[in-house]
C-alpha cells in the first residue's frame, strides 16, 4: 500500500552569517504570506525574495533571499 503525506515547510533566512529556520505559522497560507508574517519581527525580510523550494530532510525548505547589507 502507498501513503502519501504532506512534507512540512521550513522556511530559511541568513541573517549575520547565521541561518534561521522559521516555521510555517499557517500550511495553508502561500509564501508571500509567510514573508510577510515574519517580517515585523525580521525587517530585513522586507526586500527578500522567495527561492524555489528544496526538499531536505522530510521537508520542502524555502529561502529567504535578500541582497541588502553586501557590496558589490
Amino acid at each position: 500500500m502507498l501513503l502519501a503525506t504532506q512534507l512540512q515547510r521550513v522556511f530559511i533566512l541568513k541573517d549575520k552569517g547565521q541561518e534561521i529556520r522559521l516555521s510555517d505559522p499557517e500550511p495553508k497560507w502561500s509564501t508571500e504570506a509567510v514573508l510577510h508574517f515574519y517580517a515585523p519581527t525580521y525587517p530585513i525580510l522586507t526586500t527578500a525574495k522567495i527561492s524555489a523550494p528544496a526538499i531536505r530532510d522530510d521537508a520542502v525548505e524555502y529561502r529567504f533571499e535578500t541582497v541588502m547589507g553586501t557590496k558589490g
